[in-house]
């Protein structure tokens, strides 16, 4: 089963997604399951992982509601504040939702650059290992000091990192190494996976255009470091649409993985994200 393992909808309004700026303009509508279905047939997608795309847990009703009308929608990714008192109880009741698979937090969005090692925080996400739920990092490069320390203190919970941590992509000096060093630290811990997700919005905007050979190295960094076993393939539609359409960025994946064994392109293309998100 080939799966996108990352992507949104959302019902626009300027109040419900103030991070959306007027330059933004092509996100500025709404985004829904007819939009992407075709896109997904389109490639020969058989499922998607929905994710949450702002911090409200009515995002997680919305989400939750199209994925039970629509058998092809495999799982969400919802939000809850796990710094709450009750978060717990909150994580419990999530869980309980069919097609409920697991959280995020907006943490690059954090001015608390280490808000993943605040006490009250680990005491949510502490929660989620009892539910088989998983845990998405949403981070940039500079947080990954940070989400290295939050997942030591979890050994047994699954963790997905998002976007690759989202490095500096284009700019004179390349492959920043300190964020190639910390990817390789983190994928020393066996319960993080990444996805191959959101990179072209991270090239420089002076950047008119970007092709696979731009974005290569940072794809050989996660390669190497995780391995064909623990990469997802993930789209994040629409946001992907800032810098290309949809079959830009999967014919790209398609071109990286080409010299993989079928069983490894396999695996990135939707076994992997089989097994991190519905096993």
């Amino acid at each position: 089963m080939r799966i996108d393992s990352h992507h949104h909808f959302w019902r626009y309004s300027p109040e419900a997604y103030a991070w959306i700026s007027p330059e933004m303009r092509v996100l500025r509508r709404d985004f829904g399951p007819a939009d992407l279905k075709a896109l997904l047939d389109e490639h020969g997608i058989d499922g998607a992982i929905s994710v949450q795309a702002r911090a409200d847990e009515a995002d997680n009703d919305f989400l939750l509601a199209h994925a039970a009308d629509h058998a092809w929608i495999l799982g969400v990714v919802g939000w809850l504040d796990l710094a709450a008192p009750d978060a717990a109880e909150k994580v419990a009741r999530f869980a309980d939702r069919p097609k409920a698979v697991g959280l995020r937090e907006v943490l690059q969005g954090m001015d608390e650059r280490d808000y993943c090692l605040r006490e009250d925080f680990n005491r949510g996400l502490a929660a989620l290992h009892d539910f088989g739920l998983v845990y998405d990092l949403l981070i940039h490069a500079d947080q990954l000091p940070a989400a290295i320390a939050c997942v030591d203190r979890h050994p047994g919970q699954a963790f997905v990192l998002d976007h690759i941590a989202k490095p500096t992509i284009g700019g004179p000096g390349g492959v920043d190494p300190d964020w190639a060093r910390s990817i390789r630290e983190l994928a020393r811990r066996e319960n993080v996976v990444c996805k191959l997700s959101g990179m072209v919005t991270e090239v420089i905007p002076s950047l008119a255009d970007w092709d696979p050979d731009l974005l290569g190295p940072f794809f050989d960094v996660v390669l190497e470091a995780f391995g064909p076993q623990r990469l997802l393939y993930g789209s994040d539609w629409p946001a992907c649409l800032l810098r290309g359409e949809y079959a830009d960025w999967f014919l790209c994946v398609e071109h990286w993985i080409g010299g993989l064994s079928p069983e490894e392109r396999a695996a990135i293309l939707g076994g992997n994200a089989q097994r991190a998100y519905l096993a």
